[in-house]
């Protein structure tokens, strides 16, 4: 699969999605914190899909190579329903838990639903990770040691000013951006690696 197909597939999914949130909005008589949800998820795939635009050609060209190639075609067949699974569950939890469960163990569950996606997800890279020739496999591990160390490092400080009284978040929120961060992180670290080893 190409990073054009995959950058049109956001697109879909984010016009989808707002789609969907104007349909909440003027058709069915969503709540309003239903149809944000599903204008923040168009929204996302959207500037997804912008930042496509924004990869310098031969990050394309290197992607689409190594996507041909038998593992990352076996990858990409994990990650589509890997990522759609995470979509579905992640709309349901937000939505279960917002009409309200009264029962603790349950409202912990659903809570957690969208963790087994991302654990399928993991899976599936740390299987790609293993079938890639040993120059990606070192790109690949230099790019997740340096992500994880920045996320690490970033965390360390929210916590060190956070417990200053110089900033105030909210710890389920700071939570929640650990793994986005990871791979975004993840992803400019590759790349600036594979810049490096090519």
């Amino acid at each position: 699969m190409t990073m054009r197909r995959f950058m049109w597939i956001f697109v879909a999914i984010g016009l989808g999605s707002l789609a969907l949130a104007g349909a909440g909005r003027f058709l069915l008589a969503w709540p309003d914190r239903m149809v944000g949800m599903w204008t923040g998820i168009g929204a996302g795939y959207l500037l997804g899909a912008g930042l496509f635009l924004l990869m310098p050609r031969w990050w394309k060209s290197h992607c689409d190579e190594m996507y041909a190639q038998p593992a990352g075609r076996r990858y990409l067949r994990a990650l589509w329903p890997a990522l759609v699974l995470y979509s579905l569950t992640l709309v349901a939890s937000i939505w279960w838990i917002r009409l309200g469960i009264e029962s603790l163990p349950l409202r912990g569950l659903v809570a957690v639903l969208p963790v087994l996606p991302i654990a399928w997800m993991m899976h599936a890279a740390l299987r790609y990770l293993r079938e890639i020739d040993e120059l990606q496999r070192r790109i690949e591990t230099e790019a997740i040691g340096a992500a994880s160390l920045l996320v690490a490092l970033v965390y360390f400080a929210g916590g060190m000013l956070e417990k200053a009284e110089v900033v105030r978040m909210d710890a389920g929120v700071a939570m929640i951006w650990v793994f986005p961060m990871l791979c975004g992180l993840y992803g400019i670290a590759k790349m600036v690696l594979t810049r490096r080893y090519q």
